[in-house]
């Protein structure tokens, strides 16, 4: 396989600190404390990625996005995330455009200099609103209110933002189809590029799983919440291309599509995780220390593992097709082929089964797409292709 016939290559940051912890959250953050050693951080990612620069997993090929996450990266400063920007252009060749997109969440984000974002490179803000409901933000343990996100908004948008996704949940406590409704239209109201709608689920090791919130909606109404919300997006003139992102013409987010077309990505910071394919075909997955402090630490000492493992064959095809199936386009036999090496009959059996419950179809043999039903129970058709 030679250079040009790999998959794009993306960056992920990982920014580990919050305000606060949310009860729902199962992402590796960790709350800030009075002292969180920021500037000793941006050190570790500049060493990091001088690891990542020699291990030589870009391989000469551009990156086509970066994605600054956490965590709440808008904790930190605009000339912190400038120096470590500055040091990925230094290492890295960037492609010109690429998307740079950086979480912020409503109660840090005016507190920090936009402008100074906007100075270090970043191009597009995601901005975590879940919801305009401010009984409903506090259950979530939010540390913003509705006025907040409003303001965070106007804010990104005087500071010369011009794509802006905004993250809004369904199937909240006490919410029901008006609650739901009013969400959607005062995000409309802004006028985001791109908007993220999924649902709230009780991941393990959360306080939500431990002790689960009262007035869940029921599984009707949560499926009732998810049919409206898709529909007054769609009627505004936002397409649903992933089974939870919903963009303006233009405006699909290169870097997640990236992730679920089963591109490459080099992983920066605590906790992070990389993927790249090696000229042989191989694809590898490695990952880095979780902790912020054991992070630093190793960074300090220039002792960072630098061994990745080899996603086992038998392994591919379900990577593969989990990532994919949330796609609205589905896959092709061309592009399993190009990313995996396997070829559409290693699947068939699966896909056949699949099909046969009414969960995926294709019309010619080649590209195969969730249908409707797939979509809803997305989670039963990907286990279609786990190994056995």
């Amino acid at each position: 396989m030679s250079i040009s016939e790999l998959p794009p290559l993306s960056l992920y940051l990982h920014m580990p600190w919050c305000v606060r912890k949310c009860p729902y959250c199962d992402f590796n953050s960790h709350t800030a404390g009075p002292n969180v050693p920021k500037d000793r951080y941006v050190d570790a990612l500049v060493v990091d990625l001088g690891t990542e620069a020699a291990a030589g997993r870009a391989a000469g090929r551009p990156l086509v996005s970066i994605f600054i996450g956490g965590g709440t990266p808008s904790l930190f400063s605009g000339s912190q995330l400038g120096r470590v920007l500055d040091a990925v252009r230094d290492m890295f060749d960037v492609q010109p455009g690429a998307e740079i997109t950086m979480e912020a969440n409503p109660g840090t984000v005016e507190c920090v200099d936009l402008p100074g974002y906007r100075a270090a490179g970043v191009n597009r803000l995601s901005i975590g609103a879940q919801s305009f409901d401010a009984a409903i933000l506090e259950t979530l343990g939010r540390i913003h209110g509705p006025a907040e996100i409003v303001k965070s908004f106007e804010a990104a948008c005087d500071a010369g933002f011009r794509r802006i996704n905004l993250d809004l949940m369904f199937a909240l406590p006490g919410q029901d189809l008006a609650l739901a409704q009013a969400d959607i239209r005062q995000a409309l109201a802004l006028g985001p590029s791109h908007i993220s709608y999924y649902q709230l689920t009780l991941e393990p090791n959360t306080v939500f799983h431990a002790r689960p919130p009262a007035n869940l909606p029921d599984e009707e109404t949560a499926w009732d919440i998810q049919q409206l919300g898709h529909r007054m997006l769609q009627e505004a003139g936002f397409e649903q291309y992933e089974i939870s992102a919903f963009a303006r013409p233009g405006e699909r987010c290169v870097h997640n599509l990236n992730y679920w077309q089963f591109g490459d990505y080099l992983g920066v910071g605590a906790g992070a995780h990389g993927k790249f394919t090696s000229v042989d075909g191989a694809v590898w997955r490695y990952s880095k220390p979780a902790h912020p402090l054991a992070y630093m630490q190793q960074a300090e000492n220039r002792k960072f593992a630098s061994g990745a493992s080899a996603v086992p064959d038998a392994d591919l095809g379900f990577e593969y097709l989990l990532n994919v199936l949330r796609l609205a386009q589905g896959f092709s036999e061309t592009g399993l082929r190009q990313r995996t090496g396997l070829c559409l009959e290693a699947l068939r059996p699966q896909l056949e089964r699949a099909a046969g419950k009414g969960l995926i179809a294709s019309q010619d043999g080649a590209d195969w797409k969730p249908t409707a039903l797939g979509w809803r129970f997305l989670n039963d058709l990907q286990a279609e292709f786990l190994p056995a």
